[in-house]
């Protein structure tokens, strides 16, 4: 048999084998709508930039590690109205590391009191593999170059992924469809093609104005599936002054997630959410810290999104 860091060897295997793992988690989705969905850009008529890190299965040595980055703006080319946008993801599991760049174009089109963005991403994920082998003395060990599946040394393989993705947003409510890696691309190692798996997201929400007007409830659903499984959250956030937030969040099977928020002086916002595992996997982990930074302003009016009647938060 074979001794690699057993936890890297396990969440790789996860990664490998599961869908959930393939697309990093994220419990501020509602920050990140761009990352999954391009349908979205350009429709809160404001430039939104989003940084969000999430340090998941803390005491696991090499647990899953994400970064992403977005940013999307209207645009109106040939009096079209558009919306483009840049999507950077950096995730990290085990001896896995995936980096994902895509470009977004969004057509736009006003229907009802809302407005619809049908949009579409091309890009690339580079996938890198770099095993740390620890072989013990002695016989009946496999040795590196006989493992099935675990290249010998550092491996990466380059790949053109796509999505697309519907997106309507109205003053009270959103909702949202869209596919990732919708051409399954296989990445070729030298001891196996794993491929990316078609994943199908869906999202919605709602705002609640309260007696108060101060006060708003913004209830929400996020689902995504790769076919096969099925994971969805549901998320309550209280809203005062549209300046401060804070609520709860549950992901079916897996965690319940506390997450507040805060809009700076200058415009900035910027929260944090922290998971508590309710799998099995709550013997091994204190839960997960995801950390969010987020900034929209309107070039033609030089002020922060507070302008923009839409219910949600980018």
């Amino acid at each position: 048999m074979k001794s690699v860091k057993v936890t890297s060897v396990l969440l790789v295997l996860i990664s490998f084998t599961t869908w959930s793992q393939q697309d990093p988690l994220s419990s501020n989705y509602m920050f990140s709508t761009l990352t999954y969905n391009p349908g979205i850009a350009g429709t809160s008529g404001m430039i939104c930039a989003t940084a969000l890190n999430r340090q998941q299965w803390l005491g696991f040595d090499r647990a899953p590690s994400t970064t992403t980055f977005n940013i999307s703006a209207p645009v109106s080319p040939f009096k079209i109205q558009s919306g483009i946008g840049l999507m950077v993801e950096s995730d990290q599991v085990g001896f896995d590391s995936d980096i994902n760049i895509s470009g977004i174009y969004t057509f736009l089109v006003d229907i009802g009191t809302g407005k619809l963005g049908i949009g579409v991403n091309l890009g690339v994920m580079n996938k890198t593999l770099d095993p740390t082998w620890s072989i013990p003395n002695g016989d009946g060990f496999t040795q590196p170059d006989q493992d099935p599946l675990i290249p010998v040394s550092k491996e990466s393989f380059v790949v053109f992924d796509a999505g697309l993705g519907l997106y309507y947003t109205t003053d009270k409510y959103y909702a949202g469809a869209s596919v990732r890696h919708l051409n399954q691309a296989k990445f070729k190692f030298s001891k196996g093609e794993p491929y990316l798996t078609r994943h199908y997201y869906v999202t919605a929400g709602y705002n609640i104005q309260l007696p108060n007007p101060s006060l708003e409830l913004l209830p929400s659903v996020f689902a995504f599936s790769d076919g096969r499984a099925v994971q969805a959250s549901v998320t309550t956030l209280l809203r005062y002054n549209k300046k401060v937030w804070g609520g709860v969040s549950y992901r079916a099977g897996d965690a319940l997630t506390g997450i507040a928020g805060i809009e700076l002086f200058n415009g900035i916002r910027v929260g944090y959410a922290y998971d508590f595992p309710m799998s099995d996997i709550r013997k091994n982990t204190t839960g997960s810290h995801e950390f969010m930074v987020n900034y929209c302003f309107d070039l033609s009016m030089g002020k922060s999104r507070t302008k923009y009647k839409s219910i949600r938060f980018l």
